[in-house]
């Protein structure tokens, strides 16, 4: 069974960090594009980052350019997002959501607040 548990989520003060993670189970993560997206209150789901399965490129969101960090640890089976410099229009509920030949799965989510 396909499955990705988000982890990692809270509230933290402007400019602070928070590290998310997302643990795959029943598939290899190594083989399939994963990406992080959010979703803000009264807002559309947005990608965040997107990582390739062929060859590991990452194209980021020109909104977290330069203060997020997407990373892969094969031997766990999981992805991370680091945030820093966080900013209030960061606060979202983050999914992780992995993609291979047309069949997409997503997390249910962890809830990010950055607020002072």
């Amino acid at each position: 069974q396909v499955q990705l548990v988000e982890s990692g989520g809270g509230w933290v003060q402007p400019g602070g960090s928070l590290r998310l993670s997302c643990a795959a189970s029943g598939f290899r993560l190594d083989y399939y594009a994963i990406g992080w997206f959010r979703q803000a209150p009264g807002k559309e789901r947005e990608a965040v980052v997107c990582i390739s399965s062929s060859d590991g490129s990452t194209i980021y969101a020109d909104s977290v350019k330069g203060r997020f960090t997407m990373s892969r640890d094969d031997a766990k089976n999981t992805v991370y997002l680091q945030m820093n410099s966080l900013k209030p229009e960061d606060t979202a509920v983050y999914y992780c959501n992995a993609y291979r030949f047309g069949v997409s799965s997503w997390g249910k989510g962890t809830l990010v607040t950055v607020s002072s």
